[in-house]
C-alpha cells in the first residue's frame, strides 16, 4: 500500500509499524503533526500531550524502562527543556525502544532561535539518524526502534522543516506487533546515584565504540558513484538539494546515520573524489570530522552558516548564478507582516496596554507575541517558554531596588504557555515577593501551534473528556491572593484591572477568559460564552468623520476608504465590539452576522 504523506505523518506511520505502545509531545512547529497522527491510531498507541517537552519525554522514559517501545516528539528548542532527562537516559539505557524526534528549524520559520540539535547526540553520546524524505523518515523510525533495544542506547532522529512538511509516496506496511518486554527492578542500571553512574559513563563509551563499528557499515550511510571531480558530502534534506545542483556531476556520500558519523566511509570516499563539498544546514558539525580526518573541503567557508541550503542558496554560493527568475520591483511590494485575526481576544487587551506608560512588558512565545508589534508597541521582549514571568520578576526586583524608578512589569503568557513552564516562573514570583503583575491571556486551548488541547481544555489528545484545570485556582494555590478574571474585548474591563494591578504592591495575576476566535468550541465552551460570534460590527457612513481611530486596534476586518474617506468593517468580523469601543462618534454598531 502506498500513501503520499508529509515527513511528519510518515514519522507516525512509522512509530505505528515499529510496534510503538505510548508516545508523548508537547506541540511545536515543525513537529506538531507527529503526535497528531500517532494519535489516530487509537486502538494501537496511546498518545498525550504533555504539559511540556520534559514531561514528555520523562513519560516516554518511563514507558521503556516498563518495556514497550516508546516515542516522544517536539520541536528543536523542546529538546533544551528535555535535555535533563535525556543525558541520564543516555547513561541508562533502555528496555523498550526509546526515540526522540526532533525537528530543526533551518532559516526560523516560526521559532525564537535556529540551533543545531545534532550537537545533542553528541553531548548526550547517543545514536542518531537523518530522513532526508518521507520514505525514509518512516523506514529510519522503524529502525530506530532496532537500533535502540540493539545497542541499549535512546535514538535521535533530526527532522527539518522542509522534511517535516514536504510530501513523498510511502511504501505503508503492516504494524509489527512488538511484546512489552518484562520489567526487572535493576537499580545499577536505573538508579543514577554516582556509584552507579560512574560505572555507567564507562559503558558509554563502549557502546559509541560499537556504534561507531556500525555507522561504517550499515546501509543507512551509502555513497553513489558518478563523476569523482566532485564529491558531496551531504544529510537530510541537504542530499536533496545538492543533487537537484550536481545532478550526475558530482558523487555522493549520503549519510543517515550521523551519530557517531562513519568515520572509514568518509575516509574511503574523500580519498576517491577531487573536491568535497560538505553541504550542511546549520552547524558544520560533518565539516569538523572531515576535517578531522585530514581532508580539505569546502563548507561553510562556502555556503551560509544559517538558514536553508536551497538549491538556489548551493547553485549561487558554488557557480555564483541563480536559476532565471521574473524580475520586479521590490519597492512596489507591499509588506504583510502577521497580526492578531479579526476577532482575536488578545487584541483589545494589547491594545489597551500598548497604551500605558513607565511599565516594561515581559513577553512570552505564543500567537500573542505580535503583541510587540503596530500598532500596540506592547511588549519589550521574548526570551523562551514560560520566561515571561521568571524574566518580568527579575526586571521587577531590579526597578524595585530604585527608590525613585516608577518602572512596573507586567509579564504576558497564554494558558498552554502557563502550563508549560509558567506555573514554576509564578512560584518564584511568590516565593520571592516580586510585586509583578501577571497577565495569563486564556484562550481556551493551544493556539499557535493550531489549536491542540492541554490541561485547561477539558480534553485529551485523544478525545477522551477529563479533568479541566481551573487557572484561577492553580494561580491561587502558587500563592497569589490578588487575582482578576476579566473578558479582554471589554476595554473598560482591562483599563480597571490594570489600574487595579498597579496599585498593589504585592503580587497579582490578571486572567483574560475568552476563547480563540477560530476554536471549534466544546460543549463547555457553548455553555460559557453563549452567543458568541453571532453577529457583526458595522460603520454607518452617515456617522463616520474618518478619524481612523478604528484602525488603530490593528484589526484586520477594519479597512479604511481614503476617497470616502469612511471606515469600512468587512465580513470577517465576528463581533468583538473593540472598534465599536475605540469610536468617538459612535459610528460603529451592532447587527446580525
Amino acid at each position: 500500500m502506498k500513501k503520499l504523506l508529509t515527513g511528519n505523518e510518515a514519522i507516525a506511520r512509522g512509530a505505528y509499524e515499529a510496534g510503538v505502545k505510548f508516545a508523548s509531545a508537547y506541540p511545536g512547529t515543525p513537529s506538531t503533526e507527529i503526535l497528531e497522527n500517532i494519535a489516530t491510531y487509537k486502538e494501537d498507541i496511546l498518545a498525550e500531550w504533555a504539559p511540556n517537552e520534559k514531561v514528555a519525554l520523562e513519560a516516554v522514559i518511563g514507558a521503556s524502562i516498563a518495556g514497550a517501545r516508546a516515542m516522544a516528539s517536539m520541536k528543536h528548542v523542546g529538546v533544551n527543556v528535555a535535555a535533563d532527562p535525556l543525558f541520564t537516559y543516555a547513561y541508562t539505557g533502555v528496555n523498550g525502544g526509546m526515540v526522540l524526534v526532533t525537528a530543526d528549524e533551518p532559516g526560523q520559520h516560526s521559532s525564537q532561535n535556529e540551533q543545531d540539535n545534532r550537537n545533542y547526540a553528541k553531548f548526550a553520546k547517543i545514536a542518531m539518524l537523518e530522513p532526508a524524505d518521507s520514505q525514509e523518515a518512516k523506514d529510519m523510525i522503524k529502525t530506530a526502534f532496532t537500533i535502540s533495544e540493539g545497542f541499549d542506547t535512546p535514538v535521535l532522529v533530526r527532522m527539518t522543516t522542509r522534511v517535516c512538511h514536504s510530501k513523498g509516496i510511502v511504501e505503508c506496511k503492516d504494524r509489527e506487533e512488538v511484546g512489552i518486554k518484562e520489567y526487572v527492578k535493576n537499580v545499577r542500571k536505573y538508579v543514577t546515584v554516582p556509584a552507579n553512574a560512574r560505572v555507567l559513563r564507562v559503558k558509554v563509551e563502549e557502546r559509541l565504540k560499537k556504534l561507531q563499528e556500525f555507522s561504517n557499515t550499515t546501509e543507512l550511510n551509502y555513497i553513489e558513484w558518478n563523476s569523482t571531480k566532485i564529491g558531496v558530502i551531504a544529510s537530510g534534506g541537504c542530499c536533496n538539494y545538492a543533487r537537484e545542483v550536481f545532478g550526475d556531476s558530482a558523487s555522493y556520500l549520503k549519510l543517515g546515520f550521523t551519530h557517531p558519523l562513519p568515520t572509514e566511509k568518509i575516509k574511503e570516499f574523500c580519498h576517491k573524489v577531487e573536491k568535497v563539498y560538505v553541504i550542511e544546514e546549520n552547524d558544520p558539525y560533518i565539516e569538523e570530522q572531515v576535517r578531522l580526518l585530514g581532508f580539505a573541503c569546502s563548507g561553510k567557508d562556502l555556503f551560509p552558516f544559517c538558514g536553508e541550503l536551497t538549491p538556489d542558496v548551493i547553485r549561487k554560493a558554488v557557480y555564483g548564478k541563480e536559476n532565471p527568475s521574473i524580475d520586479y520591483d521590490a519597492d512596489k511590494v507591499v509588506p504583510r507582516p502577521p497580526t492578531f485575526c479579526a476577532g482575536c481576544p488578545h487584541r483589545g487587551f494589547f491594545y489597551t496596554l500598548g497604551k500605558r506608560k513607565n511599565i516594561l512588558v515581559s513577553g512570552d512565545i505564543g500567537c500573542y507575541t505580535l503583541g510587540f508589534a503596530e500598532p500596540y508597541n506592547a511588549m519589550d521582549y521574548n526570551i523562551c517558554m514560560g520566561a515571561s514571568i521568571s524574566a518580568g520578576h527579575g526586571a521587577q526586583q531590579i526597578f524595585s531596588m530604585q527608590k525613585d524608578s516608577p518602572m512596573r512589569v507586567v509579564a504576558v503568557l497564554g494558558d498552554s504557555t502557563f502550563f508549560h513552564t509558567g506555573v514554576t516562573s509564578l512560584l518564584d514570583v511568590t516565593y520571592n515577593q516580586s510585586n509583578t503583575i501577571t497577565v495569563i491571556l486564556d484562550n481556551r486551548i493551544t493556539g499557535m501551534t493550531g489549536h491542540q488541547e492541554n490541561p485547561g481544555s477539558g480534553y485529551t489528545l485523544q478525545g477522551k473528556e477529563t479533568i479541566q484545570v481551573d487557572i484561577e485556582k492553580l494561580v491561587r494555590a502558587c500563592g497569589i491572593n490578588q487575582i482578576r478574571v476579566i473578558n479582554p474585548n471589554d476595554l473598560k474591563a482591562v483599563e480597571e484591572a490594570l489600574d487595579w494591578a498597579l496599585s498593589l504592591n504585592e503580587p497579582s495575576v490578571i486572567i483574560t477568559r475568552w476563547p480563540c476566535v477560530l476554536k471549534k468550541f466544546s460543549p463547555q465552551d457553548k455553555e460559557e460564552f453563549k452567543g458568541s460570534f453571532t453577529q457583526r460590527c458595522a460603520v454607518d457612513p452617515e456617522v463616520c468623520v474618518g478619524c481612523r481611530m478604528c484602525l488603530k486596534t490593528g484589526c484586520p476586518a477594519v479597512s479604511f476608504d481614503k476617497t470616502g474617506k469612511k471606515a469600512n468593517i468587512g465580513l470577517d468580523c465576528v463581533g468583538c465590539e473593540v472598534c465599536l469601543q475605540v469610536c468617538p462618534k459612535n459610528a460603529i454598531h451592532k447587527e446580525e452576522a
